[in-house]
């Protein structure tokens, strides 16, 4: 019994945390935004983590760029999904170019 209360006040007190049970975010990874144009391709790459024991995949630039046969690259964004304290992760990256 005394497990369980720990444990649920353990939840209690994390739930306030911003993005402790679900985060969904995306961000350049640009600073000079006023001069960035998209470019006409996309491409995208990602890689994950599941139950802090095992990561795979390839967030790379080059390999996002590799999946829309993109050059030349004019801007990129990261985009973040983390659920549950981290207990599934994932990472990607996105390019846009010629």
């Amino acid at each position: 019994m005394k497990k369980l209360a720990l444990l649920l006040a353990t939840f209690a007190l994390a739930a306030p945390t911003p993005g402790c049970l679900f985060a969904h975010t995306r961000s350049p990874l640009d600073t000079n935004l006023d001069t960035t144009r998209l470019g006409p391709k996309r491409g995208t790459s990602s890689a994950h983590s599941l139950l802090w024991l095992v990561a795979w995949g390839d967030a790379s630039s080059a390999a996002a760029a590799k999946d829309a046969g993109i050059t030349t690259l004019n801007h990129m964004d990261s985009e973040q999904l983390f659920v549950f304290f981290g207990l599934y992760t994932s990472w990607t990256t996105i390019v846009y170019g010629e």
